[in-house]
């Protein structure tokens, strides 16, 4: 099954200008959503639709794939999703014969979520035919049962239920219980978007969730360095990819490259001790050749968990840092 992520990155931000690479806790913004879908167990293909060749550059660095640059009229304020999906997904279809099966639309802007979320509501939309598509959702701070519109100088309920009289004048204990749909993880089916003309289709299943990161003001950055803060408890780690996550290579061809073990079950019970996980390497730095893709899918394909992936290390013969410790001391 293609199960395919797009994470939607223009660069036109009016509220807070290039919101989505912005630097948050040492990384850019979109990084963030690249990162947790190249660890999803079921997303099988990772791609960034942005308008902006630098914001592309700064995607492939994280593993991210770009087919294209998206054109400059679905790329402003009042672009809608379905426009930018709906493009990719015929992008890819016409010039690679791809076709999604599943879609998973990741917002730079809700840079915190768990992957087990993205990949249980995929799971949903697999086990449930007859659903369009999944929608998250947390519980609303307000009731819609207490809102109005205003006409003409008279309220009028913006909701009723007939089971419930004067619903606005009852206690909130009395009344439904609503839910908002927090922007977080959106998981449709490509034939919805591409045959329904639609980013959710008509039946739309439920994943419930208790908190919301979303980011549109700078007010809203205190809220994710916090949650940031509790996300990660211990210490920063460092590792060198080639002769340390992987064994080294013939020739420095890295499509060779095999998984050196022990080492990455090393690192992944740092990584599940609330350890920060950085991945550094030099490849391509000599021959200019883009490995990107390839590293990112090797780490995927040998289970490494992490949480960075950089590129650009200079390269040398030899290294010499003062903070260097033996991986068999971890």
């Amino acid at each position: 099954m293609n199960v395919l992520a797009i994470i939607p990155a223009r660069s036109g931000s009016k509220s807070i200008p290039d919101k989505n690479i912005m630097s948050v806790n040492g990384k850019p913004l979109m990084a963030y959503s690249i990162e947790q879908a190249l660890s999803s167990k079921l997303i099988t293909r990772t791609i960034v639709s942005t308008d902006s060749d630098y914001y592309a550059q700064i995607a492939k660095t994280f593993g991210a794939e770009i087919p294209f640059v998206r054109p400059a009229e679905i790329s402003g304020d009042f672009a809608t999703d379905l426009e930018v999906f709906e493009h990719a997904l015929r992008f890819l279809k016409s010039t690679e014969g791809y076709e999604a099966d599943v879609v998973v639309h990741l917002r730079p802007t809700t840079p915190i979520r768990n992957v087990e979320d993205i990949d249980a509501m995929i799971q949903l939309l697999i086990n449930n035919k007859n659903w369009d598509s999944v929608r998250s959702v947390a519980p609303s701070p307000e009731t819609p049962f207490k809102m109005w519109f205003e006409e003409n100088g008279v309220l009028i309920p913006v909701v009723t239920d007939k089971h419930i009289d004067e619903a606005y004048n009852q206690p909130r204990q009395k009344l439904p219980k609503v839910y908002l749909q927090n922007a977080s993880i959106d998981v449709t089916r490509g034939a919805t978007i591409l045959s329904k003309k639609s980013m959710t289709g008509d039946v739309i299943g439920a994943y419930i969730m208790k908190e919301n990161y979303d980011i549109d003001h700078y007010s809203d950055l205190e809220k994710l360095k916090s949650a940031s803060k509790e996300e990660f408890s211990g210490k920063t780690f460092c590792f060198d990819i080639d002769g340390v996550v992987a064994n080294l290579s013939p020739n420095n061809d890295y499509n060779l490259s095999t998984p050196n073990t022990p080492v990455i079950e090393k690192i992944n019970r740092l990584y599940d001790a609330k350890n920060y996980i950085v991945l550094f390497t030099a490849r391509g730095s000599k021959t200019g050749i883009d490995w990107s893709e390839v590293t990112a899918t090797q780490m995927k394909k040998w289970g490494v968990k992490y949480h960075e992936l950089r590129f650009g290390k200079p390269a040398a013969d030899y290294y010499i840092d003062d903070r260097l410790i033996s991986i068999n001391q971890l």
